[in-house]
């Protein structure tokens, strides 16, 4: 099976390729795209999913080749992952009313979630959220430590480009908002302070 994803904005690429997985039961997927960022979320969709993933550059274009084994093997090692805890910050601030006081909020429950025993799997970032992953970032500090200690920090890259912070990003990864609402949904525990 293949599908031609050349010209799709994010997040349709990931879209279409999780319909053409669902519809193929095992076998090969082939997904084109032509931008890197869409191959990078394919890629981790696709590993999330439990299948494996080779990656092929003809041109511009990049030839995803998705295997999708045993539905059976998934479902086990689904089974065995812990809970699933996910932290949404859509400010750079914490709570309303007067800004210092939000940002020094903030850098204190960052702080907290760094000292605590448990941690969470992910830490979303979007709105004005991205600027604590970004150069300048009061909180920087701390989203480091989270990231060091095993949270994964996304930071939603439409969000990134509106405050023009993408080459300014210094912890975590670019994600989109598909990712970010399957980990929402796909999450045992949303925090949203």
């Amino acid at each position: 099976m293949e599908i031609d994803c050349r010209g799709k904005t994010c997040p349709q690429p990931v879209i279409m390729t999780k319909e053409a997985l669902e519809r193929l039961k095992e076998g090969i997927l082939t997904v084109i795209v032509d931008d890197p960022s869409s191959c990078e979320n394919i890629v981790r969709f696709v590993q999330s999913q439990g299948c494996s993933i080779r990656t092929e550059r003809i041109g511009e274009d990049f030839h995803l080749h998705v295997e999708k084994g045993d539905e059976k093997e998934k479902t086990k090692r689904q089974e065995k992952e812990e809970k699933k805890v996910v932290v949404y910050l859509n400010s750079h601030l914490l709570g309303n009313g007067d800004e210092a006081l939000g940002r020094f909020l903030m850098r204190a429950f960052l702080k907290t979630l760094l000292d605590m025993e448990t941690k969470p799997n992910r830490l979303v970032l979007i709105n004005s959220g991205v600027q604590l992953a970004s150069e300048g970032s009061e909180a920087l500090e701390h989203l480091k430590g989270l990231s060091e200690k095993g949270t994964e920090i996304l930071a939603c890259g439409t969000c990134l480009d509106f405050y023009k912070l993408k080459e300014k990003m210094e912890v975590g990864r670019i994600s989109n908002m598909f990712e970010i609402m399957e980990s929402l949904l796909e999450a045992d525990q949303v925090l949203k302070p």
